[in-house]
């Protein structure tokens, strides 16, 4: 199985001059959960983001640059590249940015999905969900607290 995940805000901005626009660590938290022990593939710009490769997992990043190489990681050169090397992993994870969700939405299984309830300036955005195409399994509603700012919801969606 392949799932996209992602943290989206009300109008499917994902983030703004490479970086998040919010801070959620009950959605981190859940990241981390989710996708350790599983291959985790990321555009250049978003590995770039994260600074470094994230452990317990296989990172591999897509680039068009034949000579970029990312220490602890597998690098491609396409997403089908990336794809055929996690084909014995039960359930990689594609993690962005906005242009690899674009090429990945028409090929995964799954969405993973964490809405942030709220309105944010961006510059990337995730591709609009085709609700003839993907229908939502779950969801698990939260409040704002302490550490975590916004109303937020996890979802999932299959592919019909």
């Amino acid at each position: 199985m392949i799932t996209i995940i992602a943290a989206i805000d009300d109008n499917n901005a994902l983030g703004k001059n490479n970086k998040l626009i919010w801070h959620l660590p009950a959605d981190l938290k859940r990241f981390k959960k989710v996708t350790s022990n599983h291959a985790i593939i990321m555009g250049r710009k978003t590995f770039e983001s994260l600074g470094k490769a994230l452990p317990n997992r296989t990172n591999i990043v897509i680039t068009r640059n034949p000579n970029y190489k990312a220490k602890d990681c597998v690098t491609v050169h396409s997403l089908q590249e990336a794809l055929k090397l996690v084909e014995d992993d039960d359930n990689a994870f594609i993690l962005g940015g906005a242009e690899i969700y674009k090429q990945a939405i028409g090929l995964v299984d799954k969405l993973d999905l964490t809405f942030v309830h709220h309105t944010f300036e961006a510059d990337a955005f995730f591709p609009e969900i085709d609700k003839t195409i993907w229908k939502e399994t779950s969801r698990i509603d939260c409040e704002a607290d302490d550490k975590n700012k916004y109303n937020y919801s996890f979802v999932s969606f299959h592919r019909r």
